[in-house]
């Protein structure tokens, strides 16, 4: 199963570079689609491959399902397996038939096989699978930087404005765009903290090649999604021994530097109000065209409107799981809104009321394990948490109507949640062998 998630990055890589796109002109290319000008076509041989790696997952996850069964193994977690296959239920089957623009298709069951799998996954598994993931995601980086030099339209978008750097360009790599970069590299230096190269200097090269590229992406939600993990990883792994260190008074360099550490955040903050007026900056700062378009989230209050609207007229089982395709953006004059930007109202508009309740169960208990098993999984079911959490905010990480490397970080996350319940659930204990009675004569 682990060579699934690099088949992932294989196919989202080669789709971008068969496809010779001009990342500067992603933004255009999504207009002329809903527009009916140029027909969304796929290159023959990503076809092919896809199905190949369709067929494949169907075989490994049901061989594992199937296996894991047959050798009468425990679930690791029967609620996360449950909610699992709730929400699947609420948010894809019950509306792929009963919305109120009904649609079936057979992509939807990949999802539903994989996260099944998944949730099996035991403490072998998730090393395994981190491992490669690792490994895969290294060279994923180190091919995209490479095409810097070899084709700079393709990885790069010289027309973004926004950065904190004047002029300096936005980097996608291949990936579909610079924001999925940033938050695969983020999620993919979290597995590295938790499970570094065994070699120091291959170990150095992965960390400064995933924060160059973390950097170069240039994605503010990645960026705060990494920081947050981050102070995570450093509480569950380090968390106890620092407090035992801040009341060891042997120790008493560790309470120093905490004092001056807060001292100086103190005095950071009444120089940002008394010297530098802080107040006025942030207003004057919003009324720039930058700041207009940070208020509105680029856009996206428009997009959540539409989606409130959606869920009014269909508030049961919601619109279906076509909205946001060509037809649909069309509609309502939006090219660019490939979805809701965000996870519940996403949720809402698809499928309706019953899908949000799947997802807030669903969400309830990925919460609820990810910190239960914190400390069994060194932290990384808390990172990868807090990173899809961050970005259900603004995306859809949660979605099950197709795999790719868009919804890697959740089921990574899955496999995080059940490896943790893995390591509590005791092994089945073997049949006693019976003792056949001997009996004893008189010589």
């Amino acid at each position: 199963m682990f060579l699934l998630f690099p088949l992932m990055l294989v196919l989202t890589g080669l789709e971008v570079l068969l496809s010779g796109r001009d990342l500067t002109q992603a933004f255009a290319m999504l207009e002329q689609e809903t527009q009916a000008l140029e027909l969304a076509t796929r290159h023959p041989v990503i076809a092919w491959i896809q199905r190949g790696i369709s067929l494949l997952l169907i075989a490994v996850c049901l061989e594992r399902i199937v296996s894991h069964f047959a050798q009468r193994k425990a679930v690791p977690s029967p609620l996360l397996t449950g909610s699992f296959l709730f929400y699947w239920l609420t948010t894809v089957a019950m509306t792929a038939v009963l919305a109120t623009n009904p649609k079936i298709s057979h992509e939807y069951v990949y999802p539903l096989l994989l996260g099944l799998a998944c949730s099996l996954a035991g403490p072998a598994d998730r090393d395994r699978i981190l491992g490669a993931v690792r490994n895969a995601f290294v060279v994923f980086l180190l091919a995209s930087v490479m095409l810097i030099f070899v084709n700079p339209i393709m990885v790069l978008d010289s027309s973004y404005t926004q950065g904190l750097i004047p002029g300096l360009p936005r980097f996608g790599g291949l990936t579909s765009h610079p924001v999925m970069m940033g938050m695969l590299t983020q999620a993919v230096l979290i597995i590295l903290w938790v499970r570094p190269f065994k070699r120091t200097w291959l170990n150095l090269f992965a960390w400064a090649l995933g924060l160059g590229v973390l950097f170069m992406a240039q994605s503010k939600t990645a960026w705060l999604c990494f920081l947050i993990s981050a102070c995570c990883l450093v509480v569950v792994r380090r968390g106890i021994d620092a407090v035992q260190h801040a009341g060891d008074p042997r120790s008493s360099s560790f309470g120093v530097g905490l004092l001056l550490l807060v001292i100086t955040g103190i005095v950071a903050v009444l120089a940002a109000f008394l010297v530098f007026d802080l107040p006025t900056v942030i207003a004057d700062f919003f009324n720039t065209s930058t700041g207009a378009q940070l208020a509105s989230l680029t856009g996206r209050d428009r997009i959540w409107v539409v989606a409130m609207e959606e869920w009014g007229r269909n508030p049961v089982f919601g619109y279906g799981l076509t909205i946001w395709d060509a037809d649909y953006r069309q509609a309502i004059q939006m090219p660019n809104a490939t979805h809701a930007h965000n996870q519940m109202l996403d949720t809402l508009s698809r499928s309706g009321t019953v899908g949000a309740i799947g997802l807030v169960v669903y969400a309830v208990v990925l919460t609820g394990m990810a910190f239960r098993y914190a400390r069994a999984t060194g932290g990384l079911s808390l990172a990868l948490f807090i990173s899809t959490a961050l970005l259900s905010i603004s995306e859809v990480p949660l979605l099950l109507v197709d795999y790719g490397s868009h919804v890697m970080t959740h089921f990574l996350l899955i496999v995080a949640v059940a490896s943790g319940a893995a390591a509590r659930v005791p092994a089945p204990r073997a049949a006693p062998t019976p003792i056949e009675p001997t009996l004893r004569t008189a010589a």
